[in-house]
């Protein structure tokens, strides 16, 4: 299931999922569905298998792969976004390059981080005979990594590394900073 948070200060909606294979390659490499088609959030909303394709071919602007939908923290980019028969599936790269990237990389290796969670406005929309609505049109701003995704039936798998403690030092730093952004 997914659910819905309201508006950010943008004005974007988002919806969080968490994404059955999502995983970090040694590299940064990432992969997995950032929205499923016809699954029902929290409050009655369903996005609509199509509803994305209009704002995926829209040229001009590139959809933003965020930590936590922070637009001041870009951390990779989406090299990949495309809708399939189960949603919108999607591929990228964590910029390992800079911290927030190489931190981000080594939490979803970890297993610490497992979420996707779409920013987006809606289009259109049709009224859910239950109270929510039926996501028809959405025009898609950025894919988030997140680390409470709603969606309990659906869980990521870690990636691989080379050796049982590849990455323990990298994940110790991250959870350090994420430890001293919290206090």
């Amino acid at each position: 299931m997914m659910i819905e948070t309201p508006a950010l200060a943008s004005g974007l909606e988002t919806k969080f999922v968490s994404v059955d294979g999502l995983a970090a390659a040694e590299d940064g490499r990432i992969e997995g569905y950032a929205s499923l088609f016809d699954v029902a959030d929290q409050s009655g909303d369903v996005v609509a298998p199509g509803a994305f394709a209009a704002s995926l071919l829209r040229a001009g602007r590139r959809v933003k792969l965020l930590w936590q939908h922070d637009p001041a923290q870009p951390i990779g980019v989406w090299d990949e976004i495309a809708e399939d028969a189960r949603g919108l599936r999607v591929k990228g790269r964590l910029l390992t390059e800079i911290r927030a990237g190489a931190e981000a990389a080594a939490l979803v290796r970890a297993g610490a981080i497992d979420g996707l969670s779409i920013g987006y406005r809606t289009v259109r929309a049709a009224k859910a005979a239950d109270g929510g609505r039926r996501l028809l049109e959405v025009d898609l701003w950025e894919v988030s990594l997140v680390t409470f995704p709603m969606l309990p039936e659906a869980r990521a798998a870690k990636a691989e590394g080379g050796g049982e403690n590849d990455g323990d030092a990298a994940l110790a730093a991250a959870i350090e900073a994420a430890r001293r952004a919290l206090a």
